[in-house]
């Protein structure tokens, strides 16, 4: 079983337009659907909305 089957990669972009990134893992089993959280971006030194991007 590959190991990017079920827990991809994914970077987490900030909606503030920084263009900040996390990177993570997300279970695909559990979150089907693109990933939404809020953390903290050093750019603008608040919490955002981070969303997944492909």
């Amino acid at each position: 079983m590959a190991r990017n089957d079920v827990r991809p990669i994914v970077k987490l972009r900030s909606t503030a337009g920084t263009g900040f990134t996390y990177v993570t893992r997300k279970n695909r089993r559990n979150d089907p659907d693109r990933l939404v959280l809020r953390k903290y971006d050093p750019i603008v030194r608040r919490h955002v909305e981070f969303k997944e991007d492909r």
